[in-house]
């Protein structure tokens, strides 16, 4: 096996020789103490022909040359997966490795191989980041680790601490009922209207409304396919999901669509007194506009509050449609992502607190059970189906959800 171990009687401590790249090296600590025993001098040697054996051995981490093989890795890793990144998701994880992780692995020196639970549990808390923020940096290295993974740099994926360790809490959402959206998007100049308008009758992105093309608008269906947008400021032509998007033209929208002056160029709205004179809008331009208009009638929201999560909230509380509906309008992957407009809202919670509760017929123990009659959906408030999607399994008397326990 290669390397050797040597003592100095001069300084009464052992060493271990060992030839790298024709570079001979006298490595004289384990653990930052020098070799005093020939044992510690043995299991020195004995952790450093393992790391040959599996393939992971770095010279650096013996002759602490180089603290950490983690921050040069790190830097690697970003410009190798650079070209299969969005600009924003690229900016974001540069802004972690700079800001979190190469100063705490300067602190910390430790190798890949030998981040743990246990270490990432103490850089979590080191964190100076509110929860979403500390589980962005530790998303960025896990990618990392996982490409360390499957490139043979390090033998097992570790795991990562638990998502209750992050301090995570949800916000409430902020909207507005519709009167006073649409207040605010009149105050606006009428020329720069018709993109807020889009918005709130199509609940999407900012981003999305800047991004679309005339050609999006698909006569024959009368629907826009979202398929590009913004991404740090860069036209990217596929969406934040990388799928394309189907969205039905709102009637509401198309005599305002009918109303726009005609423009020369690509983008179906523009803004002809914007910096780029003629192209599309960009966001600060949008967010100045509306935070204007919010002046003139009083309001204090956030455009993306204004907008998307209030048209959201209010299919929920004003107009009375279910969560899968939503899911179905917003075309969102994840029914979790729905959940928050309806997860606090009081006019929801008081029109289900004071619901009539409607036996079925027959429905009494110790009776003949009869035929179960229609009910009337218009009478009661939702569908039968709303109510009870298909495989729900409703307990006597009370319709609530019979769950069967995991196996």
């Amino acid at each position: 096996m290669k390397g050797s171990i040597h003592y100095r009687k001069d300084r009464g401590y052992y060493y271990v020789a060992w030839l790298h790249k024709g570079k001979r090296h006298k490595i004289y600590k384990y653990n930052g103490e020098y070799l005093y025993h020939k044992k510690i001098a043995e299991k020195l040697l004995a952790c450093m022909q393992a790391d040959v054996e599996k393939g992971i051995f770095r010279i650096e981490k013996y002759t602490k040359e180089v603290p950490t093989n983690v921050i040069p890795y790190l830097e690697e890793w970003i410009e190798e997966e650079k070209p299969h990144l969005s600009p924003a998701t690229y900016k974001d994880y540069l802004n972690s490795i700079k800001n979190h992780l190469i100063p705490w692995f300067q602190e910390n020196p430790v190798q890949l191989h030998e981040i743990h639970y246990d270490v990432l549990c103490r850089l979590l808390g080191d964190i100076k980041r509110a929860g979403k923020g500390k589980m962005n940096v530790m998303y960025c290295l896990h990618k990392c680790l996982d490409f360390a993974w499957k490139s043979g740099r390090i033998l097992a994926m570790p795991p990562f601490p638990e998502k209750g360790k992050y301090g995570i809490v949800d916000p409430v959402i902020t909207w507005l009922p519709e009167a006073r959206q649409n207040k605010i998007i009149e105050a606006i100049p009428e020329e720069h209207q018709p993109i807020f308008w889009w918005l709130k009758y199509h609940a999407r992105r900012p981003s999305e409304a800047m991004a679309l093309y005339k050609e999006d608008y698909n006569k024959d269906i009368d629907a826009f396919v979202i398929k590009r947008t913004f991404s740090n400021k860069q036209l990217v032509n596929y969406t934040k999901t990388h799928k394309q998007h189907v969205i039905p033209c709102h009637s509401g929208f198309k005599k305002i669509m009918e109303k726009m002056p005609v423009s020369f160029g690509s983008f179906f709205f523009v803004n002809k007194k914007g910096r780029l004179k003629g192209q599309h809008y960009q966001h600060d331009y949008l967010v100045d506009l509306w935070n204007e208009a919010c002046r003139k009638v009083g309001e204090s929201i956030r455009m993306y509050a204004g907008l998307k999560h209030s048209t959201c909230s209010q299919y929920i509380n004003e107009k009375g449609l279910s969560i899968d509906e939503l899911q179905m309008i917003t075309d969102h992957a994840r029914r979790d992502s729905v959940l928050k407009y309806a997860a606090v809202q009081v006019e929801t919670k008081r029109r289900l607190m004071e619901r009539k509760v409607i036996e079925f017929p027959g429905d009494i123990r110790g009776t003949d059970s009869d035929k179960a009659q229609s009910i009337n959906s218009g009478n009661y408030g939702g569908s039968a189906w709303e109510s009870n999607p298909p495989g729900t399994v409703l307990a006597p008397h009370t319709g609530f959800e019979v769950r069967e326990a995991h196996q």
